[in-house]
Protein backbone atom coordinates (compact mmCIF):
# COMPACT_ATOMS: atom_id res chain seq x y z
CA UNK A 1 0.00 0.00 0.00
CA UNK A 2 1.38 3.37 -0.50
CA UNK A 3 2.80 5.28 2.26
CA UNK A 4 0.25 7.72 3.94
CA UNK A 5 1.13 10.92 5.67
CA UNK A 6 1.88 9.84 8.89
CA UNK A 7 4.93 8.05 6.97
CA UNK A 8 6.02 11.65 5.52
CA UNK A 9 8.11 13.93 7.55
CA UNK A 10 9.48 16.40 5.74
CA UNK A 11 13.59 17.05 6.28
CA UNK A 12 13.97 19.26 9.49
CA UNK A 13 16.53 21.79 6.42
CA UNK A 14 13.47 22.23 4.46
CA UNK A 15 10.57 21.91 6.48
CA UNK A 16 8.79 25.40 7.29
CA UNK A 17 10.27 26.76 3.48
CA UNK A 18 9.40 25.34 -0.47
CA UNK A 19 11.04 22.18 -1.19
CA UNK A 20 11.55 22.79 -4.93
CA UNK A 21 12.47 20.54 -7.71
CA UNK A 22 15.97 21.95 -6.72
CA UNK A 23 15.93 20.40 -3.40
CA UNK A 24 17.99 17.15 -4.00
CA UNK A 25 20.61 19.09 -4.61
CA UNK A 26 21.08 18.81 -0.70
CA UNK A 27 22.16 15.03 -1.39
CA UNK A 28 23.30 14.38 -5.23
CA UNK A 29 22.20 11.14 -6.14
CA UNK A 30 23.05 8.48 -8.18
CA UNK A 31 20.96 5.23 -9.39
CA UNK A 32 21.43 1.93 -10.02
CA UNK A 33 19.92 0.50 -13.26
CA UNK A 34 20.94 -1.37 -16.16
CA UNK A 35 22.35 0.72 -19.42
CA UNK A 36 18.92 0.65 -21.02
CA UNK A 37 17.84 0.44 -24.51
CA UNK A 38 16.33 3.31 -26.41
CA UNK A 39 12.78 2.94 -28.40
CA UNK A 40 11.36 5.30 -30.56
CA UNK A 41 6.97 5.64 -29.92
CA UNK A 42 5.39 6.94 -33.12
CA UNK A 43 2.54 8.93 -31.98
CA UNK A 44 1.94 10.83 -35.69
CA UNK A 45 2.59 10.79 -38.75
CA UNK A 46 5.73 13.18 -38.48
CA UNK A 47 6.49 12.55 -35.00
CA UNK A 48 8.49 10.09 -32.78
CA UNK A 49 9.32 10.25 -29.19
CA UNK A 50 12.32 9.18 -27.74
CA UNK A 51 12.28 6.23 -24.67
CA UNK A 52 14.79 4.91 -22.48
CA UNK A 53 13.94 1.59 -21.57
CA UNK A 54 15.02 -0.78 -18.53
CA UNK A 55 13.24 -4.17 -19.68
CA UNK A 56 13.84 -6.84 -16.90
CA UNK A 57 15.11 -10.54 -18.04
CA UNK A 58 12.68 -13.00 -19.89
CA UNK A 59 9.42 -12.67 -21.51
CA UNK A 60 8.66 -8.93 -21.71
CA UNK A 61 5.04 -9.21 -21.56
CA UNK A 62 5.20 -11.15 -18.13
CA UNK A 63 6.58 -8.25 -15.99
CA UNK A 64 4.12 -5.03 -15.59
CA UNK A 65 5.36 -1.81 -17.35
CA UNK A 66 6.03 1.66 -15.41
CA UNK A 67 6.16 4.82 -18.16
CA UNK A 68 7.09 7.87 -16.92
CA UNK A 69 6.62 11.40 -17.89
CA UNK A 70 8.13 14.15 -17.57
CA UNK A 71 7.12 17.93 -16.33
CA UNK A 72 7.72 21.26 -18.09
CA UNK A 73 11.42 21.89 -19.27
CA UNK A 74 12.67 18.41 -18.19
CA UNK A 75 13.71 15.31 -19.94
CA UNK A 76 14.21 11.46 -19.44
CA UNK A 77 17.19 11.91 -17.04
CA UNK A 78 15.20 14.32 -14.76
CA UNK A 79 16.47 12.96 -10.90
CA UNK A 80 12.60 11.66 -10.55
CA UNK A 81 12.58 9.72 -13.70
CA UNK A 82 15.67 7.79 -13.03
CA UNK A 83 14.17 7.66 -9.13
CA UNK A 84 11.15 5.83 -10.26
CA UNK A 85 12.59 3.80 -12.54
CA UNK A 86 15.36 2.49 -10.04
CA UNK A 87 12.65 1.75 -7.50
CA UNK A 88 10.04 0.15 -9.87
CA UNK A 89 12.93 -1.99 -11.48
CA UNK A 90 14.02 -3.39 -8.45
CA UNK A 91 10.41 -4.52 -7.74
CA UNK A 92 9.95 -6.21 -11.14
CA UNK A 93 8.97 -3.93 -13.42
CA UNK A 94 10.21 -2.77 -16.79
CA UNK A 95 10.84 0.84 -16.87
CA UNK A 96 10.28 3.50 -19.62
CA UNK A 97 11.54 7.24 -19.10
CA UNK A 98 10.08 9.22 -21.80
CA UNK A 99 10.72 12.24 -23.28
CA UNK A 100 7.94 15.30 -24.37
CA UNK A 101 8.52 15.96 -27.97
CA UNK A 102 11.91 18.04 -28.70
CA UNK A 103 13.03 17.65 -25.02
CA UNK A 104 15.98 15.50 -24.36
CA UNK A 105 17.96 16.61 -27.25
CA UNK A 106 15.16 15.10 -29.35
CA UNK A 107 14.00 18.54 -31.82
CA UNK A 108 14.99 16.22 -34.60
CA UNK A 109 12.20 13.86 -34.22
CA UNK A 110 9.17 15.98 -34.59
CA UNK A 111 8.56 19.43 -36.54
CA UNK A 112 6.71 20.91 -33.03
CA UNK A 113 7.15 22.35 -30.37
CA UNK A 114 5.64 20.14 -27.13
CA UNK A 115 2.79 21.87 -24.69
CA UNK A 116 0.01 20.26 -21.86
CA UNK A 117 -2.42 19.26 -24.16
CA UNK A 118 -0.92 16.60 -26.11
CA UNK A 119 -2.55 13.55 -24.08
CA UNK A 120 -3.15 11.55 -27.62
CA UNK A 121 0.93 11.20 -27.24
CA UNK A 122 0.49 9.15 -24.18
CA UNK A 123 -2.47 7.76 -25.37
CA UNK A 124 -0.56 6.35 -28.41
CA UNK A 125 2.36 5.03 -26.27
CA UNK A 126 -0.02 3.12 -23.98
CA UNK A 127 -2.25 1.43 -26.66
CA UNK A 128 1.57 0.60 -28.48
CA UNK A 129 2.66 -1.05 -25.50
CA UNK A 130 -0.54 -2.94 -24.82
CA UNK A 131 -2.02 -3.91 -28.70
CA UNK A 132 1.96 -4.28 -30.39
CA UNK A 133 4.06 -5.68 -27.02
CA UNK A 134 1.13 -7.60 -25.20
CA UNK A 135 1.71 -5.95 -21.96
CA UNK A 136 -1.66 -6.79 -19.89
CA UNK A 137 -0.18 -4.47 -17.02
CA UNK A 138 0.80 -0.72 -17.89
CA UNK A 139 1.17 2.20 -15.16
CA UNK A 140 1.85 5.65 -16.22
CA UNK A 141 3.33 7.78 -14.17
CA UNK A 142 3.40 12.32 -14.49
CA UNK A 143 4.98 14.86 -12.56
CA UNK A 144 3.65 18.65 -12.96
CA UNK A 145 3.39 19.21 -16.69
CA UNK A 146 3.47 15.44 -17.27
CA UNK A 147 0.95 14.94 -14.89
CA UNK A 148 -1.60 16.73 -16.44
CA UNK A 149 -1.01 15.02 -19.24
CA UNK A 150 -1.29 12.09 -17.75
CA UNK A 151 -4.28 12.81 -16.05
CA UNK A 152 -5.90 14.25 -19.41
CA UNK A 153 -4.86 10.75 -21.11
CA UNK A 154 -6.75 8.98 -18.58
CA UNK A 155 -10.16 11.40 -18.61
CA UNK A 156 -10.27 11.41 -22.29
CA UNK A 157 -10.92 7.43 -22.32
CA UNK A 158 -13.39 7.72 -19.76
CA UNK A 159 -15.22 4.60 -19.15
CA UNK A 160 -13.39 3.21 -22.34
CA UNK A 161 -9.90 3.13 -20.99
CA UNK A 162 -7.84 -0.24 -22.10
CA UNK A 163 -7.83 -3.06 -19.97
CA UNK A 164 -4.10 -3.01 -19.74
CA UNK A 165 -4.06 0.37 -18.50
CA UNK A 166 -3.77 -0.74 -14.92
CA UNK A 167 -3.34 2.56 -12.76
CA UNK A 168 -1.60 5.74 -13.10
CA UNK A 169 -0.01 7.93 -10.76
CA UNK A 170 0.59 12.07 -10.95
CA UNK A 171 3.02 14.12 -8.26
CA UNK A 172 1.96 17.48 -8.03
CA UNK A 173 0.17 17.54 -11.33
CA UNK A 174 -0.65 21.18 -12.81
CA UNK A 175 -4.30 20.41 -13.39
CA UNK A 176 -5.04 23.98 -13.73
CA UNK A 177 -2.45 25.93 -16.26
CA UNK A 178 -4.12 29.19 -15.62
CA UNK A 179 -4.04 28.77 -11.98
CA UNK A 180 -0.30 27.57 -12.56
CA UNK A 181 1.10 30.74 -14.63
CA UNK A 182 -0.77 32.82 -11.98
CA UNK A 183 1.63 31.48 -9.09
CA UNK A 184 4.43 31.30 -10.92
CA UNK A 185 4.34 35.07 -11.62
CA UNK A 186 4.45 35.72 -7.92
CA UNK A 187 7.21 37.53 -6.55
CA UNK A 188 9.17 34.48 -5.02
CA UNK A 189 8.88 32.17 -7.89
CA UNK A 190 10.62 34.71 -10.05
CA UNK A 191 14.20 32.78 -10.31
CA UNK A 192 12.10 29.53 -11.54
CA UNK A 193 9.71 31.66 -13.59
CA UNK A 194 13.27 32.71 -15.75
CA UNK A 195 14.25 29.01 -15.73
CA UNK A 196 11.42 28.17 -17.47
CA UNK A 197 11.09 30.94 -20.15
CA UNK A 198 15.01 30.55 -21.04
CA UNK A 199 14.69 27.22 -21.49
CA UNK A 200 11.34 27.54 -23.99
CA UNK A 201 12.71 30.19 -25.75
CA UNK A 202 15.81 28.37 -26.40
CA UNK A 203 14.64 25.16 -27.35
CA UNK A 204 11.93 27.62 -29.47
CA UNK A 205 14.78 29.41 -30.92
CA UNK A 206 16.74 25.94 -32.06
CA UNK A 207 13.47 25.02 -34.13
CA UNK A 208 13.13 28.47 -35.72
CA UNK A 209 16.73 27.81 -36.78
CA UNK A 210 16.18 24.59 -38.63
CA UNK A 211 12.30 25.29 -39.41
CA UNK A 212 12.39 29.28 -40.16
CA UNK A 213 9.23 28.58 -42.95
CA UNK A 214 7.68 27.82 -39.39
CA UNK A 215 8.71 29.36 -36.52
CA UNK A 216 10.41 33.20 -36.92
CA UNK A 217 12.27 33.83 -34.35
CA UNK A 218 13.22 37.63 -34.95
CA UNK A 219 9.13 39.03 -34.74
CA UNK A 220 8.11 38.21 -31.46
CA UNK A 221 7.39 40.45 -28.48
CA UNK A 222 9.17 40.43 -25.57
CA UNK A 223 8.43 36.87 -23.78
CA UNK A 224 9.52 36.88 -19.71
CA UNK A 225 6.63 34.86 -18.31
CA UNK A 226 5.29 31.24 -19.27
CA UNK A 227 1.55 33.05 -19.48
CA UNK A 228 3.47 35.41 -22.48
CA UNK A 229 5.28 32.12 -24.15
CA UNK A 230 1.91 30.97 -24.30
CA UNK A 231 0.30 33.92 -25.69
CA UNK A 232 2.67 34.44 -28.53
CA UNK A 233 3.85 31.12 -29.56
CA UNK A 234 1.99 28.18 -27.79
CA UNK A 235 -1.57 29.48 -28.37
CA UNK A 236 -0.72 30.50 -31.89
CA UNK A 237 1.01 27.56 -33.36
CA UNK A 238 -0.81 25.10 -32.07
CA UNK A 239 -4.36 26.71 -33.13
CA UNK A 240 -5.88 28.30 -30.11
CA UNK A 241 -7.23 31.97 -29.99
CA UNK A 242 -4.96 32.37 -27.32
CA UNK A 243 -3.93 31.48 -23.92
CA UNK A 244 -6.71 31.53 -22.08
CA UNK A 245 -8.65 29.50 -24.68
CA UNK A 246 -5.43 26.95 -24.40
CA UNK A 247 -5.25 26.94 -20.72
CA UNK A 248 -9.07 25.96 -20.73
CA UNK A 249 -8.64 23.37 -23.23
CA UNK A 250 -5.38 21.78 -22.55
CA UNK A 251 -6.10 21.92 -18.34
CA UNK A 252 -6.94 18.43 -17.58
CA UNK A 253 -9.72 19.74 -14.47
CA UNK A 254 -12.43 20.01 -16.63
CA UNK A 255 -12.09 16.11 -17.59
CA UNK A 256 -11.02 14.95 -14.09
CA UNK A 257 -14.66 13.72 -12.91
CA UNK A 258 -14.74 11.08 -16.03
CA UNK A 259 -11.64 9.53 -15.07
CA UNK A 260 -12.09 6.25 -14.30
CA UNK A 261 -9.03 4.54 -13.87
CA UNK A 262 -7.11 4.20 -10.58
CA UNK A 263 -5.66 6.96 -9.74
CA UNK A 264 -2.77 7.75 -7.20
CA UNK A 265 -2.70 12.21 -6.96
CA UNK A 266 0.30 13.07 -4.55
CA UNK A 267 0.50 16.91 -4.37
CA UNK A 268 1.60 19.17 -1.62
CA UNK A 269 -0.19 22.07 0.49
CA UNK A 270 2.40 24.13 0.16
CA UNK A 271 3.57 23.66 -3.38
CA UNK A 272 4.56 27.11 -4.69
CA UNK A 273 3.69 26.13 -8.09
CA UNK A 274 0.39 24.29 -8.39
CA UNK A 275 -2.00 25.80 -5.63
CA UNK A 276 -3.73 22.92 -3.54
CA UNK A 277 -6.45 25.15 -4.34
CA UNK A 278 -6.90 24.05 -7.92
CA UNK A 279 -6.62 20.71 -7.06
CA UNK A 280 -9.79 20.81 -4.72
CA UNK A 281 -11.75 23.03 -7.48
CA UNK A 282 -10.70 20.12 -10.42
CA UNK A 283 -12.80 17.89 -8.12
CA UNK A 284 -9.73 15.61 -7.10
CA UNK A 285 -11.44 14.82 -3.63
CA UNK A 286 -14.99 13.84 -5.53
CA UNK A 287 -13.74 10.81 -7.59
CA UNK A 288 -13.99 7.61 -6.30
CA UNK A 289 -11.13 6.44 -8.48
CA UNK A 290 -9.00 9.15 -6.97
CA UNK A 291 -6.53 8.25 -4.32
CA UNK A 292 -5.33 12.17 -3.06
CA UNK A 293 -2.48 12.49 -0.50
CA UNK A 294 -1.50 15.96 0.29
CA UNK A 295 0.94 16.57 2.84
CA UNK A 296 1.08 20.07 4.36
CA UNK A 297 4.79 19.97 3.16
CA UNK A 298 6.60 19.07 0.42
CA UNK A 299 6.53 21.58 -1.86
CA UNK A 300 7.18 21.15 -5.97
CA UNK A 301 8.04 17.51 -6.77
CA UNK A 302 10.23 17.27 -4.14
CA UNK A 303 9.15 15.35 -0.59
CA UNK A 304 11.93 15.03 0.57
CA UNK A 305 11.79 12.95 3.80
CA UNK A 306 13.52 12.62 6.93
CA UNK A 307 14.00 8.69 6.79
CA UNK A 308 17.06 7.21 5.40
CA UNK A 309 18.14 5.04 2.83
CA UNK A 310 15.60 5.05 -0.42
CA UNK A 311 12.60 6.65 1.74
CA UNK A 312 14.18 9.76 1.87
CA UNK A 313 12.33 9.95 -1.65
CA UNK A 314 8.79 9.45 0.04
CA UNK A 315 6.82 10.68 -3.27
CA UNK A 316 8.63 7.92 -5.63
CA UNK A 317 8.46 4.83 -2.90
CA UNK A 318 4.75 6.11 -2.82
CA UNK A 319 4.08 5.33 -6.79
CA UNK A 320 5.61 2.16 -7.13
CA UNK A 321 4.01 1.19 -3.81
CA UNK A 322 0.54 2.13 -5.21
CA UNK A 323 1.35 0.45 -8.08
CA UNK A 324 2.65 -2.70 -6.37
CA UNK A 325 -1.19 -2.69 -4.42
CA UNK A 326 -3.30 -3.44 -7.62
CA UNK A 327 -0.64 -5.38 -9.81
CA UNK A 328 -1.57 -9.00 -10.36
Amino acid sequence: MPLFLEDFEPHPVLRGAHMMTVAPVFWPRTFSLPAPQDRLFQVDPESRLLAHCHWQPGKRSDAPVIVIVHGLEGSSNSDYSRGISEVAFQRGYHAIRINQRTCGGTESLTPTLYNSGMSLDYRAVCEELANHDGFRQIFFVGYSMGGNLVLKMAGEYGESYPQALRGICVVCPAVDLAACADALERWENQVYQRHFVAGLMNRYRRKAVTMPDRYVPNKLPPVRTVRQFDEVITAPIFGYRDAREYYEAASAKRILAQLRVPTLLITSKDDPFVPYSSILAAGAEENPAIQLVAPDHGGHCAFISNRPGPARFWAEQSVVNFCDSIRT
